[in-house]
């Protein structure tokens, strides 16, 4: 039985939770079934989703597969990142300095904040009336 060799992390941002399968390949991205160069139409997405591939020099080295839920384009494609940072620091540990170095270990904690009573939004007061 050849089982092949496969590698799995979540990626989180925002509100958006990716999960990320990676295996050896020719470096084709998989988003929710569709190409990511059709999911994810900016070009700046594309380079978000590819930057740990230039940092480690693995680019074409492996196929991605992920499923990703939750936000809009820009958090689900930092949460694809996420995703194939912590994927690629299973596949080899000696990653990870390079990857933390660039910023792509941590995950960004930064969400929307809640609206408050007695205000129109989180940070946003009604306008003050002396009279």
């Amino acid at each position: 039985m050849n089982e092949v060799q496969r590698w799995y992390a979540t990626g989180k941002r925002k509100t958006s939770v990716a999960r990320v399968w990676l295996t050896p390949g020719q470096g084709r991205i998989t988003v929710n079934r569709t190409p990511a160069e059709e999911y994810f139409k900016r070009p700046i997405l594309g380079m978000v989703i590819n930057e740990p591939f230039d940092l480690t020099e693995t680019k074409g080295r492996f196929d991605v597969l992920v499923n990703v839920r939750g936000g809009g384009l820009a958090g689900q494609a930092g949460a694809v990142r996420h995703g194939i940072t912590r994927a690629l620091m299973e596949v080899n540990p000696q990653y990870r300095p390079v990857l933390k170095k660039a910023g792509l270990v941590t995950r960004d904690s930064r969400t929307k904040e809640r609206k408050k009573y007695g205000q129109p939004g989180a940070r946003k007061r009604y306008q003050y009336s002396k009279r």
